[in-house]
């Protein structure tokens, strides 16, 4: 028993070290030749069916224009009719054969059937269902009135996910389609204040990555984290303790700071790319996976460093987080101008 232990605490951990060492590099030599395959050769989604669950605003809007852009045909939707119907007639005018909005509620089960069952019935295929719709709760933990109040974050962000999914898996098995996952860097960087956000989306991320296994080649998935991107949400809409959904930007400045915030257009056209290349993961920014390696050698270091910069003793003390954002044009060079607006789609 003793030489058994000593084996497995001793010479497995070097075995498995050395074994690394060799097959790294010829595991990223390979797969640099994929990648550059899968570049030259990605799909066309000209004439493809895509369904965008939460396309009003943000990245599911602009997911549409690209889509469109690139002559998919879309069902999309959302709460907001009025804006919904707006994206779809600018999906429309960039090159979209046909866009058909549907109003949807992605945390009710029965209009995430609806939401499939429309592009069914209208175009007979599914080749592409994206899931961007998704809510961000904004407080400490022991600052709720009511730990209820954030089920939202689950109801919408993963939920929601789970049941467009469910119904649209037996249709994009038929096509050997895609799902574009829309998780978020704070599925791994636990940043404080969106615990119930930073969940739902490790959530998100650890059930893609089941499905994948579980649907193998039948349907590609591709798991998007962003970091920081221009939309609703870095304009300040958040979900308050207060249960209510309000557009509140110095908690913004609180939580996000004055990082850099990538233009959605830009984003949304790396993610297309990205899915058409039949990549597994994609961050945006690209500079946050430096975060991310970061977080893997030193989660300590991460931690400690959340917690000096976003929290304060007393409480009644802005953040270091805050205080950068005053510095004098600091967030004219990092922010884009449609988030320095308070001023959200109704």
């Amino acid at each position: 028993m003793d030489l058994v232990n000593l084996f497995l605490n001793v010479f497995a951990p070097i075995f498995t070290f050395n074994a690394f060492l060799f097959l790294f590099p010829v595991y990223l030599f390979f797969r640099s030749l994929r990648y550059i395959f899968r570049s030259i050769f990605r799909e066309n989604v000209a004439g493809k069916v895509v369904v965008i669950a939460g396309a009003s605003s943000g990245i599911g809007e602009h997911l549409a224009y690209e889509y469109g852009r690139r002559g998919a045909y879309l069902v999309v939707g959302a709460r907001r009719e009025k804006a919904l119907r707006d994206v779809a007639e600018t999906a429309r005018w960039l090159g979209s054969p046909l866009v058909i909005p549907i109003r949807t509620d992605i945390s009710k089960v029965e209009d995430c059937r609806r939401l499939i069952e429309e592009a069914i019935s209208n175009f007979g295929r599914l080749d592409h269902l994206v899931i961007p719709a998704g809510i961000t709760p904004a407080c400490m933990f022991e600052d709720t009135f009511d730990v209820t109040n954030f089920k939202p974050a689950m109801d919408i962000n993963f939920w929601g996910p789970v049941y467009t999914t469910y119904f649209a898996a037996p249709y994009l098995r038929m096509t050997k389609g895609k799902i574009v996952a829309i998780a978020s860097s704070n599925s791994w960087l636990n940043a404080p204040r969106l615990s119930y956000y930073n969940a739902s989306k490790a959530a998100v991320v650890s059930f893609f990555e089941t499905m994948r296994v579980e649907f193998g080649s039948d349907i590609g998935i591709t798991i998007v984290m962003p970091g920081l991107v221009e939309s609703e949400m870095t304009k300040g809409k958040i979900l308050s303790k207060d249960g209510k959904v309000v557009v509140d930007q110095e908690m913004r400045d609180v939580v996000m700071s004055a990082v850099p915030i990538k233009s959605v257009g830009r984003c949304s056209k790396e993610i297309v790319n990205s899915v058409c290349r039949g990549d597994k993961y994609l961050v945006v920014p690209s500079w946050f996976r430096a975060i991310f390696f970061f977080k893997m050698m030193c989660p300590e270091a991460v931690d400690w460093f959340n917690r000096w910069f976003c929290i304060t003793e007393p409480e009644t003390m802005p953040p270091m987080s805050q205080k950068i954002t005053k510095f004098p044009g600091l967030k004219d060079v990092a922010h884009p101008d449609s988030v320095r607006s308070p001023k959200i789609k109704t």
